[in-house]
Order: structure tokens, then C-alpha cells, then sequence
């Protein structure tokens, strides 16, 4: 075997003189050193790492200030929308306080509450707050007291004795002298002494300014110098309102004496207008025809013994009518009467120009010296003799004497009152004192019938006998 000199080219040969094999050179000039390539990769790769940092730290942030603007903008946007939220509540709030305290001035509040049937449902129930409207007009309301002489009749012989009633009156104005107040007329009617309560309790007299039987209304008046500074603070005068505007089923308040408990608050609503009741009883045929029957508020309120007087008032506080205990009777309930106001009013205001009549003590007073009977509506029908007082004897001596009275003669007015009765005429005569001179208005009879006279008569003292 011989050694060459030739480089180790790797070839192998194989049995059957094949040969087979590559030729690789090593370190040829075509292909650099795996060392240098390592080396070249690693630093490359640091760079691309940091450039791939910066780009992210300089998206990064970019993103964190896009989403910080981002939020500002909504914080902002927010904050104006809640601003504004709150400031239209504010408004709305302030202007329904406003709204409540106007209709706080016009109406009282209805309450709702709530209370459930069988079926489980709720039923809705308003119930009408009127403790404003009652502050208001009580101090103008008050309790009038009546004491009188009850006459009775047993198997021919008469008896009297002092009994007393009582009612309501509502304050209406007041003169120089004198505060004025109106009620009913059989309220006040044959009063020997008539007394006033007010709201703080106190009690002063009172006396009659006028009446009018036929409308049952009566003014009286009590003296300003009878009343304490304490209680002129008290009072009020009530408000008069228009009883045409009334509606059915509109809310009213009755406040009165009830039953002489003291003033009490009742509630309804207008049941009816314009109810026609009259004493058609009393009337034959002919005169139903041409007498006038009174209209009046029917009221669901309750209206008792003692409200009579009293007033009715819309929600309002204002005086629409008078309640009046004696129409309609007692044989049904949940049916109260009042007079309305817009027809008592002129009335009202003719009686408070009266000039007042002060009631003389019993032993100064004057008398005709006559005995008389009631001319009642059905001798008057019967017989057709003038209603009013039949003299039936004349003393000798007496005023009614001198003037020329005889029997036969029949009393129908004094000063101008109409007299219907012996009670009304001696309750007239309570005015007057021994030595007045009154005008009496008589019907004489005549051949052809009644006459109608004028007599000038001077009472005289005291006599046993009227």
C-alpha cells in the first residue's frame, strides 16, 4: 500500500471496483464559518426586541391616553347630564310646592286613602280636608241662646213657664255701635232674653234688629262696648258667597250648635237646588196658587236640632246658605235644608238697617188694656175675618179705651209690624215703655165688611190685662 499525498477526499470504495461518495471541501471560500453566523443572529435579535419595546411602549401609552381623554369626555358628558337632570327636578319640585300652596289657598286637600274589598282589590276613597276652611270661618259662627215664656192650655186653663232653646247665628258685619249677626227667625222668635256665645266662650245679650217670618231670617245685633278687646281679636266676620253658582254634588260644610253642644262640623255635598218646600197646609186652594213658595239647598250634611242659623259653605270658606233645621221635618234622614244666601242677602241687608229695638224690663213696660184672640189662617177662611188679634173686651180708662178700640175691633199690625197673634202683639209691646204712644193698624167691621184704620194709642203702666 502506498500513502499519497492527495487530501482525504472521503471516498469509499466497494467491492466490484464501484465507487461511490461526495466531494466535500472543507472550508471553501463559498460558505462563511458557522461560528461568525451565532454571533450575527443573537444581536440582530436584541435589537428587533427593543424596537418591538419601544413600539409597544409608545402604543401602549398612546392607548392609555386615547382611553383617559376618552373617559373625560364621558365624565363630563355625564356630570352635564345629571346637572341638568337635577336642575328640571329642582324646577319641576319648586313649582309644584307652588302649585300646592296656591291650591292650598283656593281648596282644601282631598286625601286618597286606601281600603281593600273581598276580591283582594283596592278601592280608592277621597275624604275632603276642611280643617282650614273650619279655622277659618268658626270664629264667625255663633251659639244663640233663647230664653222665653212657654204658654199651655189644660181643660180651659193656661199655664206658662220659662223654657229655653237654642240655635246659631253667623256674624255678618258690623255698625259704629253694634257687631250684626243673622240667623232664623223661630230661632230668636218670642224671646224674652236672647243671648250670643262666641268661639272663645264668652257669652253677651243680644237683641233683635228685624225679622222676616215668612223667609225665616232674623238680624241681631249685639253692642261693640258688651264685647272684651280679648274676644274682638277672636272673631271674624264670615265671607258671603253666591249660592246661583252652586253645582249638585258639590262639596259643602255645615258648622252650627248641634244639639247645644257647642259648635260642631258636618259634611256633605249639594243634593239638590231650587227644592220648593212649603207650608201648603196652612193655605186653602185659592191662595196656594198666589202664595210664594221658598226654594232651598237640599244637603246630605247633617243639619240637627240646633244648627238652625248656622252656616253652609262651599270648599271655599264662603257662606252659600243657612241652615234651617225646621224644614223637611225629622222622618227621614241623610236630608238637610238651608235658605240660600243669594236669596237671603237683600233681605239681610234690609233687616241690618233697622234701627235696633232694646227689650224694656217687665215692670216699665206699656200696655193697651184690651184681651184679644188669634185670628188663626182657618177662622179667617171660614169666617172671612182679617188674621190677626180679635179684641174681645176694652178696659175703661185705658190707652186702648181713649183711642176709641171696641170689640169687635181686630189688631193686624203695630208701628208697622205685622201682628198674627195675641203673642206677637205682646211681644211687640216688650219694646215699649208706659207712656209711648204707638200707631196700631185695625179693621173695623162694617156693612160692608172690613175697613182698614189707623189708631194713635198711649200705653199705659202696668195692667193684668192687655
Amino acid at each position: 500500500m502506498y500513502e499519497n499525498n492527495y487530501p482525504n477526499n472521503n471516498y469509499h470504495y466497494e467491492t466490484g471496483g464501484s465507487t461511490s461518495g461526495s466531494y466535500q471541501p472543507q472550508g471553501g471560500p463559498g460558505k462563511p464559518e458557522k461560528g461568525n453566523h451565532k454571533g450575527f443572529g443573537f444581536f440582530k435579535k436584541i435589537v428587533v426586541g427593543i424596537c418591538c419595546g419601544l413600539c409597544f411602549g409608545i402604543f401602549a401609552g398612546l392607548g392609555f391616553q386615547a382611553v383617559n381623554t376618552a373617559g373625560e369626555l364621558l365624565k363630563n358628558t355625564a356630570r352635564k347630564q345629571i346637572q341638568a337632570t337635577d336642575e328640571a327636578e329642582e324646577e319641576q319640585v319648586t313649582e309644584k310646592a307652588e302649585n300646592a300652596e296656591v291650591a292650598a289657598t283656593e281648596e282644601p286637600a282631598i286625601a286618597t286613602t286606601g281600603q281593600t274589598d273581598t276580591t283582594g282589590q283596592v278601592i280608592q276613597t277621597n275624604l275632603l280636608n276642611v280643617s282650614d276652611v273650619v279655622k277659618e270661618v268658626m270664629p264667625a259662627v255663633v251659639s244663640v241662646n233663647n230664653k222665653y215664656v212657654e204658654k199651655m192650655t189644660f181643660f180651659g186653663q193656661s199655664y206658662s213657664s220659662e223654657a229655653n232653646s237654642c240655635g246659631s247665628g253667623i256674624i255678618v258685619g258690623q255698625n259704629d255701635s253694634e257687631l250684626l249677626l243673622v240667623s232664623n227667625h223661630h230661632v230668636v222668635a218670642s224671646a224674652e232674653e236672647l243671648t250670643v256665645q262666641f268661639i272663645d266662650g264668652s257669652q253677651v245679650q243680644a237683641q233683635i234688629k228685624g225679622t222676616d217670618e215668612e223667609k225665616d231670617l232674623a238680624v241681631i245685633a249685639v253692642q261693640l262696648s258688651d264685647i272684651s278687646d280679648e274676644t274682638k281679636e277672636q272673631i271674624a266676620v264670615a265671607k258671603l258667597g253666591d249660592s246661583n253658582a252652586l253645582t249638585v254634588g258639590e262639596p259643602v260644610i255645615a258648622i252650627g250648635n248641634a244639639l247645644g253642644y257647642g259648635q260642631s262640623v258636618t259634611t256633605g255635598v249639594v243634593s239638590a237646588l231650587n227644592r220648593p218646600i212649603g207650608t201648603a197646609q196652612e193655605v186653602s186652594a185659592q191662595e196656594k196658587e198666589d202664595a210664594e213658595i221658598n226654594t232651598f239647598i237640599q244637603t246630605d250634611a247633617a243639619i240637627n236640632p240646633g244648627n238652625s242659623g248656622g252656616a253652609l259653605l262651599n270648599i271655599k270658606g264662603e257662606v252659600i246658605g243657612i241652615n234651617s233645621n225646621k224644614i223637611g221635618g225629622s222622618t227621614v234622614e241623610g236630608m238637610g235644608y238651608a235658605i240660600p244666601i243669594s236669596d237671603a242677602e237683600p233681605i239681610i241687608e234690609n233687616l241690618m238697617t233697622k234701627e235696633t229695638r232694646l227689650k224694656v224690663d217687665t215692670e216699665d213696660r206699656g200696655y193697651l188694656g184690651i184681651t184679644g184672640v188669634d185670628v188663626v189662617a182657618e177662622y179667617s177662611e171660614i169666617y172671612g175675618m182679617p188674621q190677626g188679634v180679635y179684641v174681645s173686651s176694652v178696659m175703661d180708662g185705658t190707652g186702648a179705651s181713649k183711642a176709641g178700640l171696641v170689640k169687635g175691633d181686630i189688631i193686624t199690625a203695630i208701628n208697622g209690624e205685622e201682628v198674627d197673634s195675641m203673642s206677637k202683639l205682646k211681644e211687640e209691646l216688650c219694646y215699649y215703655s208706659a207712656g209711648t204712644t204707638v200707631e196700631l193698624t185695625i179693621m173695623q167691621g162694617s156693612p160692608i165688611g172690613y175697613q182698614e184704620k189707623s189708631v194713635s194709642v198711649t200705653l199705659g203702666a202696668q195692667s193684668n190685662t192687655q
